[in-house]
């Protein structure tokens, strides 16, 4: 545990030192994103493949301080290898799909199936998946096949709703680094430094990305970046959820569900995906079309710039988890219902603003 400052440091100024060649380099070979498009909000051309630096800084870190169990026995030994081998595996077959469609685009059905290879590898042979629900709507032990699909639609979900979030400077990657740093002091006070490294490799990176993504933007994640987030801090969910409850019983989370707090943790990726599914299927639109309805881009109509509505969004997060921690007194469905409801009635407040505006305009023309 006593590394993780050198973790942390390790992966920020890995990012950090070589973002300004990689904007050099995109801007020389024209790996920039043009402005123009009706959904883009920035009016200068930007480099969109930050994602390259997220993932050396992360996988480079999390690899150098890895920590080698101080044991003999083996299957200790094997199972922290398989976590190492499996996370690195995957995360670079998403990350070279990511970088693809960052520069030449994707076709939607290779990433399909990239997507679900991932969550087999994942789910099937690293067994990253989700066992029990910890009595939410009196649910504990899952079947083998619902842990299964359970696990993978959660993998999915997770990591497209970080994709789909990357659309204000500062947002994805500020809300990345708020979830890698929640997970990581959650790891450390069970006192789990493998997980715990893993967190704060990824918040080093995205903290040092941020610096050149904060508004005005210098550089984009990309796809390349939001995968790789979704994926990671997806890993890290899982791992909360199922970490061992007699370790947890002994720590001051004894009293916090911990699907909820995974879930507040993630809450306006996962938030605003679900509003806005909702919304494109009751418009009879695709689910998966592209717009300008999510909640940061009402936020912007409503007058805020991008640094106004980066800081509530963030702040918004950090209230739902301490919702999480406060409600952790009650049985896990009341503490689940309360976490959800406090989260959809905070993400509906820009909407009922604009809609009044709206009316009010109509009533004064």
């Amino acid at each position: 545990m006593e590394k993780l400052p050198l973790v942390f440091l390790t992966s920020f100024f890995v990012v950090l030192l070589a973002n300004p060649a990689l904007i050099k380099v995109a801007l020389l070979k024209r790996l920039f994103d043009e402005p123009g498009d009706e959904r883009k909000i920035h009016t200068r051309r930007i480099p969109t493949i930050g994602g390259i630096m997220l993932f050396g800084g992360t996988i480079f870190t999390y690899a150098l301080w890895y920590p080698i169990p101080t044991t003999t026995d083996f299957q200790v030994i094997l199972e922290a290898f398989n976590n190492l081998k499996y996370l690195v595996a995957t995360t670079i077959i998403l990350f070279f799909v990511g970088i693809k469609d960052d520069i030449i685009g994707t076709a939607p059905v290779k990433k399909l199936v990239a997507h679900i290879i991932v969550g087999m590898i994942l789910v099937l042979m690293a067994d990253v998946r989700i066992t029990s629900m910890d009595g939410i709507f009196g649910v504990y032990t899952l079947p083998y096949w619902a842990s299964i699909f359970l696990s993978m639609f959660t993998y999915i979900v997770v990591v497209n709703a970080f994709n789909l979030i990357d659309g204000v400077d500062g947002l994805a990657g500020g809300v990345g680094f708020i979830a890698s740093v929640l997970f990581g002091c959650w790891f450390i006070i069970v006192g789990d430094s493998e997980l715990a490294t893993l967190s704060f490799a990824l918040g080093g990176s995205l903290l040092a990305f941020l610096i050149f993504n904060f508004q005005p933007a210098k550089l984009f994640m990309g796809d390349s970046g939001s995968l790789t987030i979704g994926l990671i801090l997806c890993v890290l969910a899982i791992r909360v959820i199922e970490y061992d409850p007699t370790v947890v019983e002994k720590t001051i989370l004894r009293h916090v569900s911990q699907p909820v707090f995974a879930m507040a943790v993630l809450v306006y990726p996962l938030i605003d995906t679900l509003r806005i599914f909702i919304y494109r299927s009751l418009k009879g639109l695709s689910p998966f079309s592209a717009d300008k309805n999510h909640i940061h881009h009402k936020l912007i109509g409503l007058g805020l710039k991008h640094k106004g509505t980066v800081i509530i969004i963030y702040v918004f997060n950090i209230v739902v988890v301490g919702a999480a921690i406060v409600s952790g007194l009650l049985q896990p469905t009341f503490s689940f219902l309360l976490v959800f409801f406090v989260a959809a009635a905070a993400t509906q407040i820009p909407f009922l603003i604009a809609q009044r505006k709206s009316i009010t305009k109509k009533a004064d023309a």
